[in-house]
């Protein structure tokens, strides 16, 4: 499988809105991160669909490994 590009090594935090849906890059290619621009088309990967549920901040992961897609867990720390 192919691995992700590493938009950034730190996560993102982001305003939401409740009750809206946001797409998740998850290729790293986009440059509208953390969310996707269509860069991944071609690619083996897809855009991940998260509907807020609270208008609140969120903390989007960008080094696209986190198990906890798509929201950052701390793995960038361990990337090389």
């Amino acid at each position: 499988m192919d691995q992700p590009n590493i938009a950034q090594k730190a996560p993102m935090v982001v305003n939401v809105e409740a009750g809206k849906t946001y797409w998740w890059c998850a290729c790293g290619r986009s440059k509208n991160q953390p969310f996707c621009d269509g860069s991944h088309k071609g690619s083996s990967f897809s855009p991940m669909e998260w509907k807020a549920t609270a208008s609140e901040q969120q903390w989007f992961c960008c080094c696209k490994h986190s198990a906890k897609k798509p929201f950052c867990d701390g793995t960038h720390k361990r990337l090389a």
